[in-house]
């Protein structure tokens, strides 16, 4: 790739993937309308119905978010009905949210949005599977380079 072709916008991989997030956040949100929940606020909803009651901590570690955005998220779910907060029996310093009955119930309702999606897409499903791991390939290769490198001038830009 020459230099003049480095800094436009459609050879930029960080536009590329934001465009697609966005995308995907949008064809979510009339399947969600129906549940009465956001993305994020589905997002939530998939990790506590692998387990619950997790910790917020947990939680954030495995939603990749901090408390500040996290937090906002429990709060609006909580005044839903759909989750409780509580203090760990074991150790007080520790919130723990747990599912109500109406969250677990809401799994149930949840169950065709993924196949619905599936069919928006265009793509095959080992399509999606090869795709979805790269994506995950990427984000581990992002989080565990240092920040504030300089590149290596011997590589070819990608």
């Amino acid at each position: 790739m020459n230099d003049d072709a480095l800094l436009l916008l459609e050879n930029q991989m960080c536009f590329a993937l934001y465009a697609a997030s966005r995308a995907m956040t949008k064809a979510y949100e009339p399947l969600l309308s129906s549940l009465g929940v956001t993305y994020p606020q589905y997002l939530v909803m998939l990790v506590l119905w692998e387990k619950s009651p997790l910790s917020v901590k947990a939680l954030g570690e495995r939603l990749q978010l901090d408390s500040g955005t996290l937090s906002p998220l429990l709060q609006r779910l909580e005044k839903q009905g759909l989750v409780e907060r509580a203090r760990s029996a074991a150790d007080e310093r520790v919130v723990e949210i747990h599912l109500t009955a109406p969250g677990k119930r809401l799994r149930q309702k949840a169950l065709s949005i993924p196949k619905a999606l599936a069919c928006q897409f265009g793509l095959t499903l080992p399509e999606i599977s090869r795709m979805r791991s790269d994506l995950r390939r990427l984000t581990e290769s992002l989080r565990s380079t240092p920040t504030g490198m300089e590149p290596d001038p011997t590589k070819e830009t990608p």
